[in-house]
């Protein structure tokens, strides 16, 4: 047989050989069966409306929880260091943990006894610059133009740089009350107070509160605003009064033991942190003395249970996420199961079948993803928002870009196993019990 006769060339009109046209689904039946697949996914999406806005719901709704979750997480290690940073301590002396005491004025049990004391004994050391004490007491707040409303008292020094002012002076006047331990001199009645007490009370700088252990103690002191300070309120996470220390402790019946709740402690320049508190942890063993970094890693210890809490929440937002893609889905199969059985009859693969449903899935999860992604940035500003109403500071949300990529991520997968667990309903398809 000569060149010529060839089945598989042809001539045109000059008489020039040529190879005969192969059709492209011949030669590439791959790309034809997933081109086939995405349109036939394609249809059954935008038939079934319904089904495919309360699938892609779903799936956002998982993508928010653990978008959300994590960010909360992660926005309340970066609050608690910002806020420990912003206080500008170095050492931290606590009595263990704050007690309650029903039975006593204030309310609190504030175990660091001779604070004063205390105070002084450090502030001679060399390697310390500057000694705060601290007391929290529960108070009774009065206004001439509201009632009477239980506050946190703080006791501490409301001036200096590691306190902002934002409006006012603050103190005015030092700690003379103390007066060397006989607590004979006289009280200064100045209060420093923050925005949503302000609001609370309904007052200002120059206006005055009534503040006391009892409503009878609040009712014989009148003390005067002379700040307005985010500081306290901040780092307790409540509507506070800040008076000086022996001024509460005279309000709250302290006087008596000299008590704190803790103290704060700026090394000298040069010094290392570390070093000095196991010094200070050496000279006083029946008090705990950490670190700023130590501090903060003991409370969110405490807070452990709540973190577990809403790692659970996370993993049981996916799990919820995963049933509802796969009920959703299974739902589609059950719905176009004459449709599937019509294809099978007609030829199309079980292999074709299935990877239209995962063509599905993965329109689906990524519409969910993206949009799950986008509303996180509503709703963490919202939950800003009420953080800021409800305990006095914002950025309690944060959505890093690990974050937004992990949501979107779960929503992929989520799909990507779904279409696979439903799979397998096509390899069971029989088309003459549907037909």
């Amino acid at each position: 047989m000569t060149e010529d006769a060839d089945p598989n060339r042809g001539s045109d009109a000059n008489g020039n050989a040529n190879r005969q046209a192969t059709p492209e689904s011949s030669r590439f039946p791959r790309l034809a069966r997933v081109r086939a697949s995405a349109g036939i996914a394609l249809s059954q999406l935008t038939h079934a409306r319904g089904r495919t806005v309360l699938t892609v719901l779903g799936i956002t709704l998982a993508v928010l929880a653990a978008t959300l979750l994590a960010g909360t997480g992660i926005g309340v290690i970066q609050t608690g260091q910002q806020q420990f940073d912003a206080a500008g301590r170095d050492v931290w002396i606590t009595g263990g943990p704050v007690r309650f005491s029903p039975t006593g004025v204030g309310g609190f049990e504030n175990s660091i006894v001779d604070a004063h004391g205390v105070e002084s004994q450090l502030e001679a050391r060399e390697d310390v610059k500057v000694v705060t004490p601290m007391s929290f007491q529960t108070v009774y707040v009065k206004s001439n133009e509201s009632d009477y409303e239980t506050l946190v008292g703080v006791g501490a020094p409301a001036r200096g740089g590691s306190v902002q002012i934002t409006n006012g002076t603050g103190f005015n006047r030092t700690d003379v009350h103390y007066a060397g331990g006989n607590y004979t001199g006289p009280m200064t009645h100045e209060v420093v107070i923050d925005q949503r007490t302000a609001e609370m009370m309904n007052v200002s700088v120059g206006d005055s509160l009534y503040v006391g252990g009892t409503t009878g103690i609040a009712r014989e002191n009148e003390f005067t605003v002379v700040g307005v300070s985010p500081t306290f309120s901040r780092f307790l996470g409540t509507p506070s009064v800040v008076v000086h220390l022996s001024e509460l402790q005279e309000l709250t019946g302290a006087t008596g033991a000299d008590t704190a709740t803790l103290m704060t402690l700026t090394v000298a320049d040069g010094a290392d942190p570390e070093a000095v508190a196991a010094d200070i942890q050496a000279d006083y063993p029946d008090y705990d003395v950490r670190t700023n970094q130590e501090q903060l890693t003991e409370i969110l210890r405490d807070q452990a249970v709540i973190m577990a809490a809403g790692g659970s929440l996370v993993f049981l937002a996916l799990l919820a996420g995963l049933a509802l893609s796969v009920n959703v889905l299974l739902s589609h199969v059950y719905h176009q199961t004459r449709e599937l059985a019509a294809l099978k009859a007609l030829g199309t693969s079980s292999s074709t079948l299935s990877l239209t449903l995962v063509a599905q899935a993965l329109v689906l999860g990524t519409l969910g993803g993206l949009l799950g992604v986008a509303l996180s940035f509503p709703a963490a500003r919202g939950l800003n928002r009420l953080a800021q109403l409800l305990v006095g500071f914002g950025d309690v949300v944060v959505l890093p870009e690990t974050v937004l990529a992990g949501g979107f991520a779960i929503a992929f997968v989520m799909s990507l196993v779904s279409s696979l667990a439903v799979s397998r309903q096509i390899a069971g398809i029989r088309p003459l019990d549907h037909l």
